[in-house]
């Protein structure tokens, strides 16, 4: 969904469910089928090529099944709840501190080569 230049500028963004989110939800309420990327993106109101790449990427943590043109849930419902706990562990934890600041994270980053990591050279000999 297009938002207006001036909240794009001013980073006054609409928040909600990511896509994979969205994608992991339509097809678990709706498990009983199985959905190409086009329906699925016209159900969430989601552009097919993100929807599209949401699939490739939860295919990979077996989140969701493929075959020809069509995408389930997984049947591993376990294995969805886990992905979920982690999500909201996350989201719990950015909420509580204010997320990470990549660019912070970088500047205290230590160096590959750095003497006490496992690259240091008594490890190593």
């Amino acid at each position: 969904m297009p938002v207006s230049i001036d909240e794009f500028e001013s980073g006054d963004l609409p928040s909600g469910p990511s896509v994979p989110e969205r994608v992991v939800q339509y097809l678990l309420s709706n498990r009983d089928h199985a959905f190409t990327r086009a329906e699925i993106a016209t159900a969430i109101d989601a552009n097919p090529n993100t929807v599209g790449t949401a699939l490739s990427r939860l295919k990979d943590r077996d989140l969701v099944r493929h075959k020809g043109e069509y995408w389930a849930i997984t049947n591993d419902t376990s294995r969805i709840e886990a992905a979920y706990d982690i999500h909201a562990v996350t989201e719990r934890l950015d909420a509580d501190d204010g997320g990470i600041d990549p660019d912070e994270w970088d500047a205290v980053a230590p160096d590959p080569d750095h003497p006490d990591g496992p690259d240091s050279e008594e490890e190593r000999t």
